[in-house]
């Protein structure tokens, strides 16, 4: 700092006291009185110069002493009012500006109401000629002249006579920077304002508006100003703002820059002005991090902006991508770059670099779970902050609010390619043109947001929804701001029924925004969270096979171990920041109650509603003549059913936190499983028993040490539920349904579609209200089995056979394949194979491991399902229809498991494979107990020509020893079995006297002696009646010509019956007389 006024102590030409005399020399002879006579009594200055009567007595205080002689100087040349008034507006200009034309020394300037630092302006000084204080007339030249300095720091003086350090002092006045420069002058003129007396206030407001407009002029003209990045120090003005918590000044600044440009836009547009600020603030956003503070500041920022009505239609307009059509670009854009901050990987597959669970087998659990703790809260104040900025763009004008919808319309129309299958087959593609999946999750989690204030279950405002939105076709920019239509290509869309020829309901001319909210938010899920749930499911199997694949390299020493090490890590710290990215509470708590609320509107659609309050739901439910489901595209259910199943698998305890939103989840399941009038497609029925199976309780074993999940509020809320009949009727209606879907692959996703239903029908079965129910249809099929429409409960019974007979039969297959390639390795027969012959026997191996396993599992169920339904169903299991199906399926089980044959199934480690002999022959045993009862079974189980056997039941009964059952269940088995062996010998006789029946009296299906012969009306071919009524349980149609059939149809062939019983009788006679004649 240099001190020009310390070389310059005789210099008084320039202060303002020389105006009062005749003469340069009476000017000085005064001052040197002044000094002399002040040098007792005058106390040290003050730095600070800011009080009021220091402002206000400046110069006066100087006067006084000499009143007499100041007063006859003054009125030769101007009042001492005016002398007064220009000393003080001088010295409120240097506080405010902290800059001066006077550079005499300090200890002649007479007052305390100057600062300790200002800049001398020199050249302007020099202009002058002489005159140095500062008035309105010089002060905008000044000010600019200030502004264009380079260095302003190598200018400062002092302007007192205290010559002490003042870093803070320095500092403020020598600030090189104009936009803070600016800025804390109008802080101190702000000051001034309040301070000064009411004859300067004009003065002072002057110098705060030159303040803001020549902030406005730097930000119009930065050129001007060398070296001056204005856009980044408004930006860091703000920034400095909001981390100190201290906004409000600044913000009252930047308005009324902002009024100022706004007003001013010849030079540049304000959209000019502001887009570099944007610019700069984006692409420092893009470097930060999800668990930096400083990031936060930054959102405070733009959360400003989005509040600020001009700065957010530009936000907007700034943000709209060049190509709409490319879904890349608005990740590209400042809202974009904020929804990507994830602790999701940047890069997919790259883990370097990444700042979230690195090295996890060298962490704990609770480490991990400590880590995921932090990010949640992380993520919750990242979602509070992005909410909020959706929430004010949308507040502020119609412009900026159509902007913004706009911009969410076409971003989700531009990502739609993100559902598609192959889009999950390609990633390299996929990255290239779509957004990432932490742009869409942080998009859903700010638009869950947008969505709870209507998202209560029972809330009047939900059915304020119009699904016709949904059914809106392409429309121009004018008519989507017109009706508020900003989603696109909806209408393409599959609903959950079919539009009929005759819509219920016109589009309407425009919707409200809550329509609109529920629209793009469904959208955006659907883009979205059912991505990252299929990577999490993906991730969890492969890094289960990782894990296998590491221990059995590392127990034979393999130097693959240390690789595959490496890759299960590199996988697992993508699991884990996926799974943190995606269980944060509280956006799995909007989402819960957005779905909630979602099964109740669809409810309330499915009954008919169209009032503005909700209705009960009864049933039987209403017949629709016209629904508004039609409307109702099918991802709606998808989501739905999407995040029940995730929550199941990897946020379990979500599902304890509301009772209510189950009940509603368990009514839309009642409602919409098992009614194709409601929802068409059967594959999307068929889902909704795994919903149902993820939100039941559960009481699966656990890990050891591992805690026990709590399932109180859904045991209370599903064993308490009041439609438990017609929840059951609805799981066996879309058991039986999905084995006809028209999909060609309809054979193999049957089985997937069963997996979940079996445990639910287990859990319904073990409460009395359920149990009930399936009774209660079983009783209905017993006393209807040849009505025209078989009834519900005996096909699902045929079909439950016909799954256990084709599973545990392919697994039979699989295991006996295992076995062959195992005992081949372990002979050394692959040593001795090409590489590739050998990686295909792995690849055998492992394929029939995978496909064994699943059928073990599923028929382990279906066995399993039939024992405990056999336990109080009994009369339906035991007629014709049914007997001898079940009956041949058991003992075609029992041959394999016990019998000769079961050798072929001793694969090593049943477990793997979850083979569970053991278990299946209990419940085979189990069966046959729960029916023996029955004198028709008993008689129907020798009629099994293929696989009974007196000596088949011996084994099973040894098998039962060596497997430690009950003994009272072995004893029972051994007397069923007893009774099973006299009816045995008894049909054999009658067999024997039955064997040279003519052949028209045997079944031309099974060619047996038919006992009730009824005549096919379109094929007229006769069939015995139980053969064709277990056809047509499956297969509604004619088995000789493929004509459709109904029970209802086949007439009885009384002729032929009469026919076979007069033959009948007679061989019953002539074995009557041959054991007479061989007993005499």
């Amino acid at each position: 700092m240099t001190d020009q006024g310390n070389n310059n102590n005789h210099n008084i030409s320039c202060n303002p006291f020389a105006a009062l005399f005749s003469s340069l020399a009476d000017a000085k002879q005064f001052a040197s009185g002044q000094k002399s006579a002040q040098l007792p009594t005058e106390q040290p200055q003050d730095d600070s110069g800011d009080s009021q009567s220091e402002s206000e007595n400046s110069v006066s205080d100087s006067v006084d002493d000499n009143d007499d002689s100041v007063a006859e100087i003054s009125r030769s040349f101007r009042s001492r009012q005016e002398l007064c008034e220009q000393l003080n507006v001088n010295h409120m200009i240097q506080r405010i500006f902290l800059i001066t034309l006077d550079n005499s020394d300090p200890s002649l300037r007479g007052g305390n109401g100057i600062p300790p630092r200002c800049v001398y302006l020199e050249e302007m000084a020099a202009d002058l000629d002489g005159q140095d204080w500062l008035d309105m007339d010089n002060i905008e030249q000044a000010l600019f002249n200030r502004l264009l300095l380079l260095e302003p720091g190598n200018h400062l003086i002092y302007m007192t006579s205290c010559s002490a350090v003042n870093l803070s002092a320095d500092r403020d006045a020598g600030e090189k920077c104009a936009i803070p420069y600016l800025f804390a002058c109008y802080q101190r003129a702000k000051e001034e304002v309040t301070k000064v007396p009411e004859k300067l206030l004009p003065f002072s407001v002057r110098c705060k508006n030159l303040t803001v407009s020549n902030t406005r002029t730097v930000l119009l003209t930065p050129e001007i100003y060398v070296n001056q990045l204005v856009y980044e120090q408004l930006l860091d003005l703000l920034l400095d703002a909001f981390s100190r918590a201290q906004p409000e000044e600044v913000v009252e600044f930047v308005e009324e820059v902002v009024a100022g440009l706004l007003s001013d836009q010849e030079v540049r547009t304000f959209e000019e002005v502001m887009v570099p600020v944007l610019d700069i603030l984006q692409g420092r956003i893009k470097d930060l991090d999800l668990c930096q503070p400083l990031l936060y500041f930054y959102l405070d920022v733009l959360l400003y902006f989005s509040h600020q009505n001009d700065i957010a239609k530009v936000l907007m307009e700034h943000s709209q991508p060049k190509d709409p059509a490319n879904g890349l670009l608005y990740q590209k854009s400042l809202l974009g770059t904020v929804l990507s901050i994830s602790c999701l990987l940047k890069t997919p597959g790259v883990v370097e670099g990444h700042g979230y669970f690195l090295n996890p087998s060298r962490s704990s659990s609770q480490e991990a779970t400590v880590q995921e703790a932090n990010v949640h809260q992380f993520m919750g104040q990242f979602h509070d902050k992005v909410h909020q900025i959706f929430k004010n763009l949308l507040q502020r004008s119609s412009d900026t609010r159509h902007l913004l919808l706009s911009w969410l319309g076409n971003c989700l129309h531009a990502n739609a390619g993100r559902a598609k299958i192959w889009a999950n087959q390609m990633p390299e593609i996929f990255f290239q043109m779509y957004a990432s999946d932490a742009f869409f999750l942080n998009l859903g989690a700010a638009l869950l947001k947008l969505c709870q204030p209507f998202c209560r279950p029972r809330s009047p405002k939900l059915l304020t929804f119009n699904p016709t939105y949904c059914a809106v076709r392409e429309l121009s920019e004018e008519e989507r701001r017109n009706r508020n239509v900003h989603a696109r290509g909806l209408d393409k869309e599959t609903c959950l029924t079919p539009v009929p020829s005759q819509p219920p309901l016109e589009p309407a001319e425009s919707y409200s925004l809550l329509t609109e909210n529920l629209v793009l938010t469904q959208v955006t899920l659907h883009l979205g969270f059912h991505r990252l749930h299929e990577q999490l499911v993906k991730m969890n199997q492969s890094l289960h096979r990782l894990q296998v694949t590491c221990q059995e390299a590392h127990h034979a020493g393999s130097p693959m171990s240390g690789q595959l090490l490496e890759q299960f890590e590199r996988l697992m710290t993508v699991y884990l920041s996926t799974k943190a990215a995606t269980t944060q509470p509280a956006m799995l708590q909007c989402c819960l109650n957005l779905h909630a609320s979602i099964a109740a509107l669809l409810v309330q659609l499915a009954v008919g509603n169209q009032g503005p309050e909700h209705v009960a739901l009864s049933f039987p439910l209403p017949s629709l003549q016209s629904t508004m489901l039609c409307f109702v595209p099918e991802f709606f259910a998808e989501n739905l059913g999407d995040f029940f199943i995730f929550l199941h698998r990897f946020a379990d305890d979500v599902l304890e936190s509301s009772a209510e939103s189950l009940e509603q989840i368990l009514n839309f399941i009642t409602v919409f499983m098992g009614n194709v009038e409601r929802m068409k497609n059967p594959h999307l029925r068929a889902n909704l028993a795994e919903v149902l199976e993820a939100v039941m309780p559960h009481m699966e074993p656990v890990a050891p040490g591992a805690p026990q999940p709590i399932v109180f509020q859904r045991e209370r809320v599903f064993c308490s539920y009041k439609y438990a009949p017609q929840l059951a009727e609805a799981l066996i209606t879309v058991f039986v349904d999905i084995e006809f879907t028209g999909d060609p692959h309809q054979f193999e996703q049957k089985f997937n579609y069963r997996r979940p239903m079996y445990p639910i029908l287990k859990f319904m079965w073990g409460e009395n209200n359920y149990r009930e129910s399936i009774k209660h249809l079983a009783d209905y099929a017993s006393k209807n089995l040849e009505a025209m429409n078989p009834p519900l409960f005996l096909r699902f019974l045929n079909l439950l056979m016909n799954d256990a007979i084709f599973l545990l039969d392919e697994a039979i297959q699989y295991l006996s394949k295992i076995k062959i390639l195992q005992l081949e390795r372990d002979r050394g027969e692959w040593d001795d194979l090409a590489p590739d012959a050998r990686r295909e026997r792995e690849s055998s191996l492992q394929m029939f491991g995978q496909l064994g396993r699943f059928h073990n599992i599923m028929s382990n169920e279906t066995i399993g399902t039939l024992a405990f339904l056999t336990s109080e169903i009994k009369g339906i299991f035991v007629h014709p229809f049914l007997a001898e199906r079940i009956i041949s399926m058991l003992n075609y089980f029992l041959q394999h498991l016990v019998g000769p044959k079961m050798g072929a199934l001793k694969v090593k480690d049943f477990s793997e494979f979850d083979f569970k002999p053991q278990q299946l022959v209990s419940d085979i045993c189990t069966i046959y107990l729960n029916l023996g009862d029955e004198e028709n079974f008993c008689a129907t189980v020798p009629k099994d020509g293929r696989s009974y056997s007196p000596t088949l039941f011996s084994q099973t009964q040894r098998v039962l020893k060596k497997i430690n059952k009950p003994g009272d269940m072995i004893v029972a088995f051994g007397l069923l079995a007893d009774k099973i062996k006299s009816h045995a010998d008894r049909q054999q006789q009658e067999e024997e006297t039955y064997a040279d029946a003519p052949e028209e009296f045997l079944d031309p299906i099974m060619s047996t002696l038919m006992l009730d012969p009824v005549l096919l009306p379109s094929s007229n071919v006769t069939v015995d009646r139980s053969t064709i009524a277990r056809h047509l349980l499956s297969d509604q149609t004619d088995p000789f010509n493929r004509s459709p059939l109904t029970m209802d149809q086949i007439r009885p062939n009384e002729e032929l019956r009469r026919q076979i019983l007069q033959w009948l009788e007679k061989h019953k006679q002539e074995r009557l007389q041959t054991a007479t004649s061989d007993k005499t």
